[in-house]
């Protein structure tokens, strides 16, 4: 997962593309609606259990090395893909919060 584009499934750009139809004015039908809203759902589930897959995994590799039974490219390897799995999670908190917050702020 250390791909931000690993976060994306086909299921989310047509669930994206369906809304950005909405925004300009076409009607999405109430079921392709319901069934974008569960494919994102699906999608952030996904990434979340890969994102933690990823950390144990690293943390796995580095108690194995602390054992003396991993090689230290093995350890570099693992700690790399967890940092990048990090920064690609706090990322995308950062913009769920940014988002929220921007909801917040609308006019109603």
């Amino acid at each position: 997962m250390s791909d931000p584009a690993s976060l994306v499934s086909n299921a989310a750009v047509r669930g994206a593309y369906r809304t950005s139809q909405s925004l300009t004015g076409q009607k999405a039908q109430g079921v392709e609606a319901e069934v974008s809203a569960e494919d994102f759902t699906a999608m952030v589930r996904n990434a979340t259990q890969a994102s933690l897959e990823t950390v144990r995994s690293g943390e796995a590799t580095a108690e194995a090395a602390l054992r003396g039974e991993a090689d230290t490219q093995q350890v570099v390897e693992a700690m790399l893909a967890m940092e990048s799995t990090v920064k690609v999670a706090v990322s995308v908190r950062d913009r769920f919060v940014e988002a929220y917050q921007e909801i917040l702020r609308m006019p109603i």
